[in-house]
């Protein structure tokens, strides 16, 4: 009888690790996957732009260009969610900063054809990168800003080819712990995407600014803060800042003032100051 029990517990384990395999990334990535508006509406100034990814993918994203004569630029690497017109207010503020944005779109948000993974997030940030550089920006005034989810994606690109600094927002430290935090789960052996965000900053000498919300339910800040730690591990300067009482999709955390003029002061420590004459 035990035997007997015992192999219907191994394939029901088997089983369980099967469907955690095959599904776990509709867990994982929550795509909007809706049209945003016109990006006249949205984000006046701004124009609709085509990506080309290295595996043939062809994405939209929203690209606001620096006041003429000035190059100083953000690209923003977005959160697991919503799509960029949400984002259009991060947008309008970094330009009214003196920036030049590009909300870059992954695949399968924002109407953007594919299904999300670690390694095609990768080559969609690339992809955002080499637009920039056929813009005529090259990586000295180029910000890399990831938010959360994007924060990982930011932080590989920036230790694969270095901006002049790196902004990250609500980061976690591996994908694994920020599920263990959701789900108090042991799962890391499981997960097919690492997004090992401590890892990849160690990776990198540039200036970093890391922004959290003390009050985030969904990316602990003691993770975040831990990413901070690690950036301050090499000889570069880090700026952490935390925003009081913010949650995780809270207004002053996603498009503030607290997290743009952290933008403002990690580009200025790494010579690539906002344009001047800004509005």
């Amino acid at each position: 009888m035990l035997p007997r029990v015992g192999a219907v517990v191994a394939v029901a384990l088997l089983v369980g690790v099967g469907l955690v395999l095959a599904f776990q990334r509709s867990f994982v990535f929550v795509p909007d996957r809706s049209a945003p508006p016109p990006v006249d509406d949205a984000l006046p100034g701004g124009a609709e732009v085509s990506l080309r990814t290295s595996d043939g993918l062809t994405l939209a994203a929203w690209h606001l260009p620096p006041p003429e004569g000035c190059n100083a630029t953000v690209l923003v690497m977005p959160g697991n969610g919503g799509h960029r017109g949400v984002r259009a207010p991060l947008a309008a503020a970094l330009g009214d900063a003196g920036f030049g944005v590009l909300l870059l779109e992954y695949r399968g948000y924002g109407g953007n054809p594919g299904a999300p993974s670690e390694v095609g997030m990768a080559r969609d940030a690339r992809a955002a990168r080499a637009y920039l550089h056929d813009a005529g920006i090259p990586d000295a005034s180029l910000v890399y800003l990831g938010e959360s989810l994007g924060a990982a994606v930011a932080a590989g690109l920036a230790a694969e080819h270095p901006p002049a600094a790196l902004v990250l927002r609500s980061p976690f430290t591996t994908l694994a712990d920020a599920a263990r935090a959701a789900y108090h789960v042991p799962v890391g052996a499981l997960l097919l995407d690492r997004f090992d965000v401590v890892t990849a900053v160690r990776r990198t000498t540039v200036p970093v600014a890391v922004v959290l919300g003390d009050a985030d339910t969904t990316v602990p800040p003691r993770l975040s803060r831990s990413v901070a730690d690690a950036a301050r591990a090499a000889p570069r300067p880090v700026v952490e800042v935390v925003v009081p009482g913010a949650n995780h999709n809270d207004a002053t955390l996603v498009a503030g003032s607290s997290l743009v003029n952290a933008v403002v002061d990690i580009a200025t420590v790494a010579a690539t100051p906002p344009c001047p004459g800004a509005p």
